[in-house]
């Protein structure tokens, strides 16, 4: 017997990208149900070859429900998921809004999957930020080599990551440079075409951004609370895919050959490693794709055991929608949970 599905927050750009991915994987669900608000209510969104039409998150009953994807904003999953997972579905949340809750696994599959078992607290898990997603992915296999002391990561984050507005913004303003139009900004306090913008989500006391703490505490959670970590979130005019530029110290020696050989063997990651003009990932190529790439592995001779490389993937794809369906597969493959039997 197969699960009933639902994906809240299926008009947007991660929901939509949900349940494509649930058609790719052919994840073993009977029923696929698209939900949003009540303003969205007949909107058509694609699940591989059909049509489904969006319902209203406010009126539908999660009684039969097995797992909920959520990808609604961190208010709406604040409001919705304790009454989803007190329905009995397992809510898998890609906000904010309970990942430093002691209560809620925060999950990157290739990291941590251990940590699903204890979802039954509130029958919430949660995913990460997408700039940390593929971080962790490429610091788990090094970490367990050769014990991360410390990382400097600055990200170079699509606008993808702010939503469909901010690919709005960045398309328009691009076109406005071309013909000479006024440009104008909503989504961006700063003009995005042909710019960066070193300022992603708010400003906090200590000069961080919120963005920037959100890296350091989750990092923590998910790999180890021993890790330090300083990050600088940049916003750069590329429509998906999130880049990364990372520094890491080690407690024990490890060359760039030892990295390179781990890092091919590790689950989510793809080397591409020559060095000569071109023989690197870019965000181009990692759109569309599920691998977190990783290029221009060095070591670093400012610090002792320290290394240098560049990461890239799709932050809607391992950033989230993907990420998201993985620890559904977690808690299918290890019998975590089981399909509720529904009414003839």
């Amino acid at each position: 017997m197969g699960y009933k599905v639902a994906v809240v927050g299926a008009t947007g750009n991660v929901g939509r990208e949900m349940l494509g991915i649930l058609d790719e994987r052919k994840f073993p669900a009977d029923e696929v149900v698209a939900l949003a608000s009540r303003r969205s209510v007949g909107v058509e969104v694609s699940y591989g070859d059909r049509t489904l039409k969006v319902k209203a998150l406010e009126h539908y009953d999660f009684s039969d429900i097995d797992i909920c994807l959520m990808s609604a904003g961190g208010s709406v999953s604040k409001e919705w998921s304790p009454k989803i997972g007190a329905a009995g579905a397992v809510v898998i949340d890609n906000s904010s809004a309970w990942r430093m809750d002691p209560d809620v696994p925060l999950i990157v599959p290739e990291v941590n999957a251990d940590a699903t078992k204890d979802f039954a607290k509130k029958n919430i898990i949660a995913n990460p930020n997408c700039s940390t997603a593929q971080l962790v992915v490429a610091l788990k296999p090094l970490h367990d080599k050769a014990t991360i002391k410390r990382v400097v990561v600055s990200t170079y984050q699509s606008v993808s990551g702010a939503g469909k507005d901010a690919m709005d913004e960045l398309f328009s303003q691009t076109k406005a440079v071309y013909t000479n139009d006024e440009l104008i900004a909503k989504k961006f306090p700063k003009r995005i075409a042909f710019n960066v913008i070193p300022h992603i989500d708010v400003f906090m006391e200590d000069g961080y951004t919120k963005e920037e703490w959100k890296m350091m505490a989750e990092t923590k959670k998910i790999l180890d609370p021993k890790i330090k970590l300083s990050a600088t979130c940049v916003r750069v005019p590329v429509f998906v895919g999130h880049s990364e530029a990372v520094n890491i110290e080690f407690d024990n020696p490890i060359t760039a050959d030892e990295a390179r050989d781990i890092l091919r063997k590790a689950p989510g990651c793809l080397v591409i490693d020559k060095q000569e003009p071109g023989g690197y990932a870019t965000p181009y190529e990692a759109a569309g794709e599920d691998a977190t790439y990783i290029s221009r592995i060095r070591e670093d001779a400012t610090v002792e055991n320290g290394l240098a490389l560049w990461c890239v993937s799709d932050n809607l794809r391992k950033g989230a929608a993907l990420n998201a369906i993985q620890i559904a597969e977690v808690l299918i493959n290890r019998k975590l949970i089981t399909a509720k039997k529904k009414a003839a």
